[in-house]
């Protein structure tokens, strides 16, 4: 058996931008992300949300472990709207299981966006894509998950369609809980070599930050420490990316 991962390599939102150049990724605490966004607490009420995720109707290897609601964003400066509510599509050579085919999920809980700090955390992350990229307009879909074990085998996927890039340009998993769970560990490759780092998020509103054109990511699969009990792991991630939306036919 392999010895678990070591915790993440911090990193201060000073040194951002250094960070992400040099590796392609960076894990901030609660802390920094609260430093990032200009937040003293992360709202008490955003993790109770996700207690009522409805399941993924599209999950095409049979399982039944993956919740999820998606929204979607446009920010333009210092101005953040929400667009119109619609399907989430991916390239197959970004996604060779779900990739190619318009996937609709049932909207983001309208306490998210109407929350102020919902603004100040896509503005900061914003603020970082700009930092990478140079100013644009930054279209961003939001992906609230919950991966749970409750189907056959006591199995949960974080990411079934194995390590992957999301075609964007830069990608934000936030840990909102980790419940009664072994596993779920991150691994993140240089997506022109073999080198890479694995670990493990286990504080609540960490975040991972990927240079999505540099690196790939995957989680592995979760399990429950006490089968007997409810076991989850509950995510967002937010995907920002420059020109559009992807859907079919996006450049």
């Amino acid at each position: 058996m392999s010895p678990p991962p070591p915790p993440p390599s911090l990193t201060g939102p000073a040194d951002l931008p250094a960070q992400l150049a040099g590796a392609g990724w960076a894990v901030l605490d609660a802390a920094g992300l609260r430093m990032l966004a200009g937040l003293a607490a992360m709202p008490a009420g955003w993790a109770a949300l996700w207690q009522a995720l409805p399941p993924d109707p599209h999950l095409r290897d049979g399982g039944r472990y993956r919740r999820r609601r998606h929204g979607c964003f446009v920010i333009d400066g210092a101005q953040v709207q929400a667009a119109p509510h619609r399907a989430h599509w991916q390239p197959v050579e970004y996604n060779a299981l779900h990739g190619g085919i318009e996937r609709w999920f049932e909207p983001l809980p309208p306490e998210l966006p109407a929350d102020p700090a919902w603004t100040r955390l896509l503005l900061a992350l914003a603020e970082v894509a700009a930092s990478m990229h140079g100013p644009a307009r930054w279209f961003v879909e939001a992906h609230a998950f919950r991966i749970d074990t409750a189907g056959a085998g006591a199995i949960g996927r974080p990411t079934p369609e194995g390590a992957h890039r999301d075609g964007v340009d830069l990608v934000a998993v936030l840990l909102v809980d980790r419940h009664n769970v072994k596993g779920g560990e991150t691994r993140v490759f240089d997506a022109r070599g073999p080198q890479g780092v694995r670990f493990t998020l286990h504080e609540p509103w960490s975040v991972l930050l990927l240079d999505d054109a540099r690196v790939i990511h995957e989680t592995t699969p979760i399990q429950p420490l006490d089968p007997a009990q409810p076991a989850w792991r509950d995510t967002l991630v937010l995907t920002l990316r420059r020109g559009g939306f992807q859907g079919p036919g996006a450049a």
